[in-house]
Order: C-alpha cells, then structure tokens, then sequence
C-alpha cells in the first residue's frame, strides 16, 4: 500500500502546531474583548450559560450577548459530572422540564453542527429494598402518565440489561428490580460546551474568558451592570448561571437564595475491555456507574455532608462509595483507580432548580441543579432564554420560579431523584 501523503502531512502538521502550543490553529469561537454594553450579559461559561446565550439568539434574536466566565468554558460543574442523561422523574413539573432536555439532546449533534457524542444506551435505577421497589414502580407509572417511556425490569430483566449485576440473593443490599429508561444515557460533556459555545459564536456573541464578576451594579431597583476584572460592563439584563457559586454573586446583587453548596465526588479507574453498555444508578448503597469510551469505569456517588466549594476529590467519600458497589458489581473489585475530582453543586431544599427573576429587575437566576444539572443542558437553557427575553418564565420554567420558597409549592424530588439528585 502506498504511503499517503495528506495522512503525513497530517501528523507533520499535529506535531508541529503542538510544539507551538497550537497558536497557528483556527480558534472554535473568538476570544473578544468585551464592549462597554449589552443588551444582555450572562454571567458563567458552563452548559447552561453557552446554552441560554445560544437559545437567545435562535429562539428569540437576541445576539447582542455577551457571556463571560471567570475561568475557561466548561471549567466548572460542565468538565466535571458523569454525563448521565434522563428525564424518568417522579414529579410531573420535573418530567416536563427533564424529557424537553432528554430530547433537545436527540438531535443536538445536527443542530450545533458538532458531535456532542450522545449515546442512548439507557439509564437502570436499581432497586434494593423493599421500599425503594415500591418507589419505583410508584415513579413508573408517574413516568407512564407523562408519556416517558421506561419500564419496570425484573430481577432476571434487570440481568439481562447489565450482565455484571450481582442477583446473590444473600447479598446486604440484593437486587429487587429496577427503573429502566431505555433512551436515557450519555452526551460528552466538554463537547456540549464547545458546541453551544461555537454556535452562539457565530451568531456574533461575545464569549468572554478569564473575566471574573467583582460587583453587581444597580440603580433605582434595577440591573445597570457588572464590574469585572477586565472593567465594567454595562447590560440591560443579567443571567447569573454560575452553580455553587450562585449564592456569591446573590449576595453581590443583594438578594439571598435559599441554596447550600457543597462538593459531589466522581472517580475513573484504568481503562478495561467492554463490560457495560448503559448507565446504572445505585441510590441504596448511593453511587452509579457507567462505562466511558475509553474503556473506564465511570463511578459517582452523594454530595458531602458539609458546605464547601472544594473541587478536589474526598478519599472517604469514595472509599465509602466503590465499598458499597463492589458488592453490586463484583467485577471492579479489582480495578485501580485512575483518577478522581469533586464538582461544586448548589442545593436546594427539595432538590429542584431555580429559574426565575429575582427582587432585582432584569436580574435572572438559574441555579439548584444539584447534582443533576448536566442532562437538563439544552433545556434548561432554552427555557432559561425564555424567561430572560420575555421578563417572565415560560410554561416549563413557570414551577420553578424563586417564588415558591415563600408560598411553600415545593417540587420535591429529594428522595424520588436517585442519589442526591
């Protein structure tokens, strides 16, 4: 076979930019500096952020946006969870707002024009106890009324979906069943970043990194701007989407938000040949696992016990949580880890999200997603868009307003959302 000239060019061309730290490389999107003003400013460059600024411009034609983020896109909470996708919730507002953002990532690829590398391999929720089978089968059939398509798997179904599962009856914690969701699964998170933030890019958004919010300005009431360490910025209306940072930037604002922050803990081990083709999530012994496409096992469990905004992994909390699964999967009993991380969630009372204006005009706030805000990307920035072009919530977004602290309309899904989200 004769040698290809463009595939040596290719490698020559690799090795080459990387000796010069890739400067010669088309950029994904532009690194502006910012303007004195916008019509709007969103303030944290995750998923959720990129994806309002990207749905401001599609849905509602607004580009004159700038996004800006403290460190790198996709630095925070975005790199750092374990990419599960799913929309089987117990309550009838979170389904909505879950199974809008289950599906917007259907087709997202095609969309952005990028491959976020969604993988519909299905999402089981084991059940491991008497009464967690009966909330599951409860769940079910709340997810069957909201036209959700998952079911209920036996023992021997739930086998045949993941073959590692331990049945030994004798076990601490044996397998009673499961939820399973079969178009649930997994997206590459930093891919998701780069798509949404390539997108609104070319819509002529400003994505502005490296530009940490130093002060909130106001004026009668109402939103004027921000001071950041790169000057003021003046804005018609701000989005703060800044996870477990959201409280900060409230208390900037003069407003206080009914959220904790504390650190979720997520590991890899080496990589190994393939063993498990969906994601499985443990609430009893409060972890889950999947399998990435690098061959490691993907292992996450509860949020700590305390508040703190530490992103470095806890050697207790995983211990706790790789004890509790190996019993569930003996398979990893043996594997080493490769690495591990924590990521910064803010939650709320009863583990439902805030997307709503706050006792400043034209101050928005998108925050409490827990440890579950990657698979609601798409959708909660496309209802996030919504509320900040038209001033109030959309009929999705409209349940979880700031509102309902006071008035007590809780959406609780502290118990019925697996894990800690």
């Amino acid at each position: 076979m004769k040698p290809n000239p463009k595939a040596r060019y290719s490698i020559f061309s690799l090795a080459r930019n990387a000796m010069t730290g890739h400067q010669n490389w088309e950029r994904a999107w532009r690194s502006p500096e910012p303007k004195k003003e916008y019509d709007v400013v969103i303030v944290g460059g995750g998923g959720h952020g990129l994806a309002t600024a990207y749905y401001l411009g599609k849905n509602h034609g607004i580009t004159n946006v700038a996004v800006i983020e403290k460190g790198w896109i996709g630095g925070g909470n975005t790199g750092r969870n374990t990419t599960i996708i799913r929309s089987n919730y117990l309550q009838d507002s979170s389904a909505a707002l879950f199974e809008l953002s289950r599906s917007l990532f259907e087709t997202l690829s095609q969309e952005l024009n990028y491959n976020i590398m969604f993988s519909p391999r299905g999402v089981l929720m084991l059940a491991q106890t008497e009464h967690e089978k009966r909330a599951w089968q409860r769940t079910f059939h709340a997810n069957r009324i909201n036209g959700i398509a998952s079911e209920w798997a036996t023992p021997e179904r739930v086998k045949k979906i993941c073959p590692i599962i331990n049945l030994d009856p004798n076990t601490r914690f044996p397998v009673l069943g499961g939820l399973w969701q079969p178009r649930g699964g997994t997206a590459r998170h930093d891919a998701v970043a780069w798509g949404f933030a390539r997108a609104a890019d070319e819509m002529g958004i400003d994505i502005i990194q490296n530009c940490e919010v130093t002060g909130i300005d106001s004026e009668g009431g109402a939103v004027t701007g921000v001071q950041t360490t790169k000057g003021e910025i003046n804005c018609k209306k701000l989005g703060v989407v800044v996870a477990g940072n959201s409280s900060r930037l409230a208390d900037m604002a003069g407003f206080r938000l009914p959220i904790e922050s504390v650190a979720l803990q997520a590991l890899v081990s080496e990589p190994i040949k393939p063993c498990m083709d969906i994601v499985v999530m443990a609430n009893t012994v409060h972890g889950y696992m999947s399998q990435s496409d690098k061959g490691e096992m993907v292992i996450g469990g509860g949020a700590d016990g305390f508040n703190n905004y530490t992103q470095r992994g806890s050697f207790q909390h995983i211990e706790e949580t790789v004890t509790a699964l190996v019993e569930t999967f003996p398979i990893i009993s043996r594997l080493r880890m490769l690495r591990q991380w924590g990521g910064i969630v803010d939650m709320t009372g009863d583990r439902s999200p805030i997307i709503s204006k706050t006792p400043v005009e034209n101050i928005f706030i998108n925050c409490g997603w827990g440890t579950g805000g990657f698979k609601a990307t798409p959708g909660s920035g496309h209802c996030f868009a919504a509320t900040m072009a038209k001033g109030e919530p959309d009929a999705v977004a409209a349940p979880f307003s700031l509102d309902r602290f006071q008035e007590g309309r809780m959406i609780d899904e502290s118990v019925a959302a697996a894990v800690a989200h």
